[in-house]
């Protein structure tokens, strides 16, 4: 006699909202005036976990719209001075890269996810730099922009771990 499987649904709040609700709530404690034996906290991009986790897990269409409130949020909260709009667009440029390389990332190797998630790191700060660039008519400081790229980096065992949490937890899609 077969024992009854229980079916562990997982819709958009557990996969979408609340981790955007989480990147949210980080960011701003991450953006207080702390100092730490001289230092201030790091400002890492967390969205761009999501970005790159998201198409991966399931692709849909509220993740998009997600991402454009965060990243809408960023340029608000930042204070991007007449850059509204700019992490938005760099979200969402990640998010329709791994998205068109969904088939081959999907069971990739930890390795081969890392090393993507880095090109879409590297892809999201080139878009906000140039469009800072043009847009302020200066280039920015490379030693910030390397004060933000590497605390991103290390964000991507977040991104390994949403990944394999989420990816299996809908039967119905496999």
């Amino acid at each position: 006699m077969r024992r009854p499987v229980a079916v562990r649904v997982v819709g958009p709040v557990q996969w979408i909202v609340y981790p955007a609700l989480i990147t949210v709530a980080v960011t701003m404690i991450l953006a207080t005036p702390v100092k730490l034996f001289g230092f201030s906290l790091p400002e890492p991009v967390i969205p761009l976990v999501l970005a790159f986790a998201w198409p991966l897990i399931r692709p849909s269409w509220v993740a998009p719209m997600v991402l454009m409130g965060v990243g809408l949020f960023l340029d608000i909260f930042w204070g991007g001075q007449g850059l509204l709009g700019m992490w938005a667009l760099a979200l969402l440029a990640v998010y329709a890269v791994v998205l068109g390389a969904r088939s081959f990332l999907i069971g990739q190797d930890t390795a081969v996810l890392f090393i993507w998630y880095a090109s879409c790191c590297g892809l999201a700060f080139s878009i906000c730099y140039a469009i800072a660039s043009f847009k302020i008519g200066n280039m920015p400081s490379i030693l910030a922009l390397l004060g933000q790229v590497v605390p991103t980096l290390l964000l991507f065992p977040f991104a390994n771990t949403m990944i394999e949490r989420f990816d299996d937890g809908d039967v119905r899609f496999r």
